[in-house]
């Protein structure tokens, strides 16, 4: 009986430091909401012909024959949006920090946040990007990307984007 008390009791302790440890971790985070935690290294600033604002656009997966799909991330700095385009195979955006807002033509501006997962379908206009006070970071997925990869347009204007 001493031995079973003595091992509760250890395994008791454990667990009391490690709750300590991580609430000084958790003390010790970044609190700002609008710093967010890169997975990938950002990368240099995108062109104003395909983005509103400050946009960081990186290429993960390069096209090829064999997968037939490319795939990236993009930080959007808060306020940075993209311009309407489409994919002719459509695409999916994984949101791994931050918030920010989407838009199919026709449709209302939707929020994504850490965590969702957004598909556009072939050939369908849209545009995302930040919200106005939280920069967002996605990965992006375009598949089959022999059918093409992606058809710019024309900048989203300050008063479709605020609609929100």
């Amino acid at each position: 009986m001493k031995k079973i008390t003595i091992i509760g009791i250890t395994v008791l302790l454990g667990l009391i430091q490690a709750c300590s440890t991580k609430t000084e971790k958790q003390e010790s985070m970044k609190t700002d909401k609008n710093e967010l935690n890169a997975i990938f290294p950002i990368g240099e600033k995108g062109p104003a012909e395909w983005f509103t604002g400050n946009a960081y656009p990186t290429s993960l997966l390069e096209a090829d024959s064999v997968y037939t799909t490319i795939a990236g991330n993009v930080y959007f700095e808060p306020g940075a949006r993209s311009n309407w385009h489409t994919h002719p195979s459509g695409q999916i955006l994984i949101i791994t920090d931050g918030v920010g807002y989407y838009q199919i033509e026709g449709q209302p501006i939707e929020i994504m946040k850490k965590g969702d997962v957004v598909k556009f379908p072939p050939n369908v206009r849209h545009w995302h990007g930040a919200s106005p006070d939280t920069g967002v970071q996605q990965l992006y997925i375009i598949p089959n990307t022999e059918q093409g990869i992606v058809e710019w347009m024309e900048p989203v204007s300050d008063e479709e984007y605020n609609k929100k």
